[in-house]
């Protein structure tokens, strides 16, 4: 960034530390820088302030609280350190420093490399799965301890697993914790625990303390080792914020020794809780039970009779049957008794006798008779009406008379000259006979019919 100013042109102190600033921050990007600490004040705000210099040249740095809270070890005067940070510059006095976000002891940059090459690698082959993950036994009787007898993650453990629950047999595996040969140590002690099966689980365990001092956690080697443990692993490498490679293989991984040994083993005083409340549940239920046996008891105590007061009420419930049988049977005889006397009298009353019904037949015989006389005779009369009505109105005992039908030659019956023409055939109808005339009309109403 270019500034133009003109000749008369002036600006405040303030103003140009701030140009400064800018152009510090925007031109330099964040990068690492190595060094040794020196001038080192940790404020109580929390924030360090310290020099960086080697053997030409320092430089101011601040590390803020927050950021320095996550290292997970304490800056030293002298330490030789490895920062990332933005150059920039402090306003208010015009100082040019770094504003630190990480820190590492120096030469630790090719231990992460390292550490994430492998983490990567393994990774990779599947051992951090969860499903290799062996599940911890709730009640062990042994457990073995892998780690340094001078260390004081041992005496943590034992201490915590005495208090928790001192009847577990502690079978320690020594082996050091720290140093070049330390990593194919702590896999041996793996290996031979597993050997010897002498013991249900296993706690890797060491105290705290920088990532040099924990590599040998971080090594292939030790890793292996765990991935192929048939006893289940537990890590409790360092403090909370401390993570190694032996934590990602581990079956179960602690935050610390001490948590370590408390995922390992029940605790007494629960169990003995859980004991206690139980044996309570128990003895309540079992006094439950008791009293409700008892009222049973007492109940079927009432219930219960001698077997010849038994016999007895079993007897005099006999003979009641027998006489209600008894009863019940004189009573249906005499039942069908009066109804076989209502049936004979039924029977007596509508019976009929012989000579009675002669008589009954002789009676209706003869009115038949009658009846068929007087029939007889009114179809005769009304014959007799009939046929005089007849003959009253036969054509032919009129013609008798003197009198003719005439008819056309389709047999119509000629009532009226006027229904005639001139000439038409005629049949004249005669009591003995007929004859056949053709129609002469004269003028006027009257037809002349010639014979």
């Amino acid at each position: 960034m270019l500034f133009s100013q003109h000749q008369n042109d002036v600006i405040s102190v303030t103003s140009l530390n701030r140009m400064a600033r800018d152009l510090l921050e925007s031109g330099l990007p964040p990068m690492w820088i190595a060094g040794e600490i020196s001038n080192l004040t940790l404020a109580a705000s929390g924030h360090a302030y310290f020099s960086l210099k080697d053997d030409k040249a320092q430089i101011r740095c601040v590390m803020f609280r927050n950021r320095l809270s996550g290292l997970g070890f304490r800056p030293k005067e002298g330490m030789q350190v490895e920062l990332r940070g933005t150059v920039s510059l402090y306003e208010a006095r015009g100082d040019y420093q770094i504003n630190v976000d990480m820190m590492r002891s120096a030469g630790l940059g090719q231990l992460y490399e390292a550490f994430e090459k492998l983490k990567a690698k393994l990774a990779a082959e599947g051992l951090f799965d969860n499903r290799h993950k062996k599940p911890l036994p709730a009640h062990p009787a042994s457990i073995g301890i892998v780690t340094s007898p001078a260390a004081a993650a041992l005496r943590d453990v034992v201490t915590t697993l005495q208090r928790r629950m001192p009847s577990i047999a502690l079978i320690l595996y020594p082996t050091p914790v720290q140093g070049d040969s330390a990593a194919a140590q702590i896999a041996a002690a793996i290996d031979a625990a597993n050997v010897r099966n002498e013991v249900e689980l296993l706690i890797v365990c060491r105290g705290g303390g920088s990532i040099e001092d924990l590599w040998a956690f971080n090594e292939e080697i030790v890793a292996r080792a765990i991935a192929r443990s048939a006893l289940p692993v537990i890590s409790g490498v360092g403090h909370e914020t401390d993570t190694t490679i032996a934590d990602f293989v581990a079956d179960h991984r602690a935050a610390t020794p001490t948590a370590a040994a408390e995922l390992a083993s029940p605790s007494r005083e629960a169990l003995q809780q859980t004991l206690d409340f139980g044996q309570r549940r128990l003895e309540r239920a079992l006094g439950r039970l008791l009293m409700d046996k008892s009222q049973q008891l007492d109940f079927l105590g009432k219930r219960l009779q001698h077997p010849g007061e038994h016999l007895r009420r079993q007897q005099q419930l006999l003979q009641a049957q027998q006489q209600r049988l008894t009863r019940s049977a004189v009573q249906l005889m005499q039942q069908q008794q009066r109804k076989l006397e209502q049936w004979q009298h039924r029977l007596e009353r509508v019976r009929p006798t012989l000579q009675t019904r002669q008589q009954q037949l002789a009676s209706k015989a003869g009115r038949l008779r009658h009846a068929i006389h007087r029939q007889l005779q009114a179809s005769e009369l009304s014959l007799a009406r009939h046929h005089a009505t007849l003959a009253a109105i036969n054509p032919e005992a009129v013609l008798q008379r003197g009198y003719a039908i005439v008819q056309n030659r389709h047999g119509k019956v000629i009532r009226s000259p006027n229904e005639l023409k001139q000439g038409e055939q005629l049949h004249i109808q005669l009591a003995e006979g007929r004859i056949d005339a053709h129609a002469d009309l004269q003028e006027g109403t009257q037809s002349k019919l010639p014979f």
